[in-house]
């Protein structure tokens, strides 16, 4: 797949050079095509993984003190990603207003204030209808809620259906990656007739550096200090989960290091089987530091450089907007990406820059798996710290 990806960069890069009417128009449409696809998908997969997580919860009680104090590290650690992405992206500046071109219309954008108050909207269908990422996270995360508290027959009967949903749309999701290097061919074509020198291959590679540096950061820096703030050995606690952070990295997938990371934790840094057992499967769907860094990154970067300019309020509020779409992302194949162009989507953002960062992203995902799994092994840590004497309970099962 990273060959046809690499083939599909260098016929991309050829077509956008040789200007034949015939081959741009037919880019355009293939990249319609995709960037309809991409938003198809985006918002059933956050409220899907959603649901049949929250349905699988088999009481109140089973995610009350461990889920609490669970859920206030994973919030902590992910808004402190974001930020971290911010102020990297303020000093580092890969994009200026307008380097793509015009600027997108002021009347196509809708206020900060309007969105949120869309996050709750009056129709159950209208945030899928208006490709509102917020709106489908406060329906999820209300019904999700609702189903905890239902009695056990019907819980199950829900999982079902919604695993079994999830499962169909991530069976969509896996065709259209299998031929993503015709989108890639597309996006990079329009992006090589687009750039005639506004976008400089210098902004690329400052953004990238962003992304990497907010991820280093988190790891090398943020992290470490919560474990020390547990009197906990930062450096003692990453070698034991290497086997685990190996796994996530590799195969870019949290899901698919979560029995090896549950492991690692357990024996070597002596963290509780139940503390482990609950904690490492929560967090592989909220727990999403890298997630965060990249939406935050990606959505000012292609924002910008389609001639959006922020206030300092609008930045505060897209913290904000990458956290709850972090949380909201359950480490599903490029579903940091897929988040990122629902959100661009949302605000009528040209997509088409997304093309350019694709092909990197293989490697951006490997480092933010590897980042998320890390952090999942330091929130276990830390919850297990906190609630020692609870640990010696019998494991949740």
């Amino acid at each position: 797949m990273n060959f046809a990806f690499a083939i599909a960069v260098g016929l991309g890069i050829a077509a956008g050079m040789w200007h034949q009417p015939f081959v741009l128009g037919t880019a355009e449409m293939v990249s319609q095509v995709f960037i309809n696809l991409l938003k198809l998908i985006s918002l059933p997969m956050i409220s899907l993984s959603i649901l049949s997580t929250a349905s699988g919860v088999e009481s109140v009680a089973e995610i009350k003190r461990l889920g609490r104090t669970t859920v206030k590290y994973t919030l902590l650690t992910t808004v402190i990603a974001a930020i971290t992405a911010l102020v990297l992206f303020l000093v580092i500046q890969p994009a200026t207003p307008g380097m793509l071109g015009e600027a997108v219309s002021l009347g196509a954008q809708k206020g900060y204030l309007d969105y949120l108050l869309a996050s709750v909207p009056s129709n159950a269908l209208q945030p899928f209808l208006d490709n509102h990422v917020i709106g489908v996270l406060f329906i999820a995360l209300l019904f999700s809620v609702a189903i905890v508290t239902l009695p056990i027959e019907q819980k199950r009967l829900l999982h079902n259906l919604f695993v079994a949903l999830f499962a169909t749309v991530m069976k969509v999701t896996g065709w259209i990656v299998a031929i993503m290097p015709i989108g890639i061919w597309a996006f990079v074509t329009l992006f090589v007739r687009d750039v005639h020198g506004g976008l400089e291959v210098q902004a690329l590679a400052l953004y990238l550096l962003c992304v990497v540096a907010a991820n280093v950061v988190q790891g090398a820096v943020v992290l470490p200090l919560l474990l020390r703030s547990k009197g906990i050995a930062p450096l003692k606690a990453f070698k034991g989960m290497l086997p685990a952070l190996s796994v996530a990295f590799f195969t870019k997938s949290s899901n698919a290091a979560l029995p090896t990371a549950v492991q690692c934790s357990v024996e070597n840094n002596a963290v509780s089987e139940k503390v482990a057992g609950f904690t490492f499967p929560l967090c592989t769907t909220i727990n999403m530091n890298g997630c965060a860094a990249f939406i935050l990154t990606t959505v000012l970067f292609v924002a910008t450089s389609n001639g959006i300019s922020f206030t300092p309020f609008d930045l505060g509020m897209w913290v904000v907007i990458a956290t709850i779409a972090a949380v909201g992302n359950a480490g599903v194949p490029m579903g940091c990406y897929f988040l990122s162009g629902a959100l661009l989507a949302s605000m009528n953002v040209p997509l088409n820059i997304l093309g350019a960062i694709l092909p990197f992203y293989t490697l951006i995902d490997m480092l933010e798996t590897a980042l998320n799994v890390w952090s999942d092994s330091c929130v276990a840590a830390a919850v297990d710290h906190d609630l020692a004497p609870a640990s010696s309970l019998a494991p949740v099962t």
